[in-house]
């Protein structure tokens, strides 16, 4: 038997022998086999041809294999992926486009295990704080989209979700898109699902909302339409900050809860069917349920403590909002015509509301301009406010324009007046 072992080891190791710490699976097979056959630890360091030291090692502890340094080709760069790591969300994709730039020359895959102990570090230092807030104060605002059966096609439906941030209530519709009607609208039937709104609802930035947003000073470049919808109701908007949508978590969740609970491998007849039956799962599924983290039920705990703010269920007329330049003339195009406003708002950005039948034309700390909207195109308004009176500095400079000299014209004398029969002649 010993024999056996021995012959097994001397064909798995080079040379017969293995000196140190680290020894392969098959020598550690034959040091146990040969340990519990009564052997001694110096025989079988004999056998073997190890270090005494080693077979005493691994008599007494388990075999591991030995763990290899990965990510060698990465060390170089270790700076560059140190400081840029978090700032793209330790997203691998980027960062491995990114040092392929540089002249890395390795995998995906090495990238995403180079980078995992800093991925977990950054969890580590900055633990996600469940956020519960008070009644009325918050609600959230997410999409999210699955595929449904609708008739004999399978339909991607995006989700309208909004959850109650206190008493989890949540309210979902679908749609064929996230355009911003859509996303107008689910507000719209949210609010009379509730029954009010929140203080102040949370979302992501996604571009119906957000046009541009700078990270460095937080500024904003809002969707006018989004926005003036939202002033409308007045409910206040937050959003979420850039890779950490945990931050509207409630309604991630809902999201989820939408999709596994309510319409997972169900079918419908059509978007009118599904929306029905959702609004009915929201009252007598979602509502009822022992919520997780409240330990209620979210339409007990809505009856007892939510407060919400009533609002004006009628959503104004179907508008569109623009930015606009006022231009030197104070005469604001919309649509090719164009519309007065006072001289001093030159140079300002101004928000324009085009209603069916009017222009609001719109000064932050000023009194909007109205008018009535123009049939046809390339046409003039007509002024009916006050005068509009130049800025002083335009006064100063069309007093300024050269002069016409009155007797400029005297000196040219009198001009001579012909019979036409003298043209006709020349014409002859």
């Amino acid at each position: 038997m010993h024999d056996t072992a021995k012959l097994a080891i001397l064909s798995t190791a080079p040379g017969g022998a293995v000196e140190g710490e680290v020894v392969s699976q098959n020598v550690y097979g034959a040091i146990r086999t040969l340990w519990e056959q009564g052997v001694s630890k110096r025989a079988i360091a004999r056998q073997l041809g190890l270090h005494v030291q080693s077979v005493r090692k691994w008599v007494k502890r388990s075999w591991s294999p030995a763990k290899r340094k990965r990510g060698k080709r990465l060390d170089r760069f270790g700076e560059f992926l140190r400081a840029r790591a978090m700032e793209v969300g330790f997203n691998a994709v980027v960062l491995t486009r990114e040092l392929k730039a540089l002249g890395y020359e390795g995998s995906y895959a090495a990238v995403v295990k180079y980078i995992g102990p800093w991925r977990y570090e950054s969890l580590c230092e900055e633990p996600t704080v469940r956020f519960e807030t008070e009644p009325g104060k918050q609600s959230q605002v997410d999409w999210g989209c699955t595929k449904v059966w609708l008739g004999e096609q399978q339909v991607k439906v995006h989700l309208f979700t909004m959850v109650l941030g206190y008493s989890r209530r949540i309210f979902a519709k679908g749609y064929l898109n996230e355009r911003l009607e859509n996303l107008l609208d689910g507000h719209v039937a949210a609010f009379a699902h509730f029954g009010g709104r929140t203080e102040e609802i949370l979302y992501d930035n996604p571009r119906t909302i957000v046009t541009a947003k700078d990270e460095a000073t937080g500024q904003v470049v809002w969707n006018a339409t989004f926005k003036d919808r939202m002033d409308f109701y007045g409910a206040t908007v937050r959003l979420c900050r850039y890779y950490r949508a945990q931050t509207k978590g409630k309604v991630e969740s809902g999201v989820k809860y939408v999709k596994g609970n309510a319409l997972k491998g169900r079918r419908f007849a059509s978007l009118e069917e599904l929306n029905a039956y959702l609004l009915d799962w929201c009252v007598n599924v979602a509502d009822q349920r022992e919520h997780g983290t409240t330990h209620e039920k979210p339409a007990d705990r809505f009856t007892r403590a939510e407060k919400l703010i009533a609002v004006d269920r009628r959503p104004p007329a179907r508008e569109h909002v623009a930015v606009r330049r006022v231009p030197k003339d104070a005469l604001v195009t919309v649509q090719t015509n164009r519309y007065p406003v006072p001289f001093t708002w030159a140079g300002h950005e101004v928000t324009v509301r085009m209603l069916a039948d009017q222009i609001v034309v719109h000064l932050e700390g000023a009194e909007p301009v109205t008018h009535d909207r123009l049939d046809g195109k390339h046409q003039v308004a007509r002024w009916n406010g006050p005068p509009r009176v130049l800025p002083k500095t335009d006064r100063v400079t069309a007093q300024r324009l050269p002069r016409l000299d009155p007797g400029y014209l005297t000196s040219l004398g009198e001009v001579q007046v012909r019979p036409l029969s003298s043209y006709q002649e020349v014409t002859r």
